[in-house]
């Protein structure tokens, strides 16, 4: 079985594997072509291998689109199970857009870029001055209520196992439970409920490496959003156990078992 990577530190617990830069793609397209999975391609080479050179990625195809700005997996999020979407108004930027999301929401209400991560981009809106500072730079209003909450989960789905979860709590007087922005972690007291949704999610939306960001409102699971990429500051031996579930999900944990793990498991090496 041959594997390329075009993500070393994505792929650190994964043995065998070879190597390519992204932007050497070209210079190695017989390799590329001969290849029988090729792991976490930028995104802009997704198109040209999936559809040029007809070869496997991981992750899959949906988890690049979906997971490409907070739009379009909202959007998917809200066919399938709009009862687990906070209240969320995706609008131009025009004044009557501005005005429905007012009357709806409210202040305060939370917008966010629609391409950010680490809690980068979300701004809690408390009056008009501070909306229309907002949308200055951005070409769609993407709003939602703000929830009661004072924490979230984090709950990471590869090849459909849930390798962990933990509630990131927000700091006192803050809005954002980013463990990037100074949220705590916290193991304890996973609700089921959020679990089931992750993993709902990822099967029907074929999602196959992502954190899923779910909260909690008097029992009832709200999704925000997934990051394909995701950080690893929750999990215990990230790199040893996200490389484990990607063999298994590529259908290679027995044979890259040679050190007989006793979970079945392979061992952690670094990629060449």
């Amino acid at each position: 079985m041959k594997i390329i990577t075009f993500d070393v530190f994505r792929t650190l617990g994964i043995p065998g594997v070879r190597y390519i830069k992204p932007e050497r793609m070209y210079d190695h397209l017989e390799e590329i072509q001969a290849a029988d999975w090729l792991l976490f391609p930028a995104y802009w080479q997704v198109h040209t291998l999936v559809y040029g050179l007809k070869a496997r990625i991981f992750p899959s195809l949906a988890s690049y689109h979906l997971g490409h700005n907070k739009v379009e997996q909202t959007r998917a999020f809200m066919a399938i199970c709009p009862e687990h979407v906070p209240p969320t108004e995706i609008l131009g930027t025009s004044r009557a857009s501005l005005d429905r999301v007012v009357e709806r929401f409210g202040y305060p209400f939370i917008a966010k870029r629609i391409k950010s991560s680490m809690g980068e981009g979300i701004s809690l809106i408390d009056c008009r001055e501070a909306l229309d500072a907002h949308i200055e730079e951005e070409p769609v209003l993407y709003a939602q209520k703000r929830l009661p909450i004072d924490r979230d989960l984090r709950i990471v789905v590869v090849g459909g196992e849930v390798l962990t979860a933990y509630w990131r709590v927000t700091p006192l007087g803050g809005y954002l439970s980013n463990i990037s922005q100074g949220g705590r972690v916290e193991h304890d007291d996973i609700p089921e409920a959020a679990i089931a949704l992750a993993l709902r999610l990822a099967r029907e939306l074929d999602i196959d490496h992502a954190g899923f960001d779910i909260a909690m409102v008097d029992g009832h699971p709200y999704v925000f959003e997934f990051n394909r990429l995701f950080g690893n500051q929750g999990i215990a031996d990230s790199s040893k156990r996200i490389g484990r579930a990607i063999l298994r999900m590529l259908g290679l944990g027995d044979d890259r078992d040679p050190d007989g793990d006793p979970d079945g498991e392979p061992p952690l090496q670094l990629t060449a």
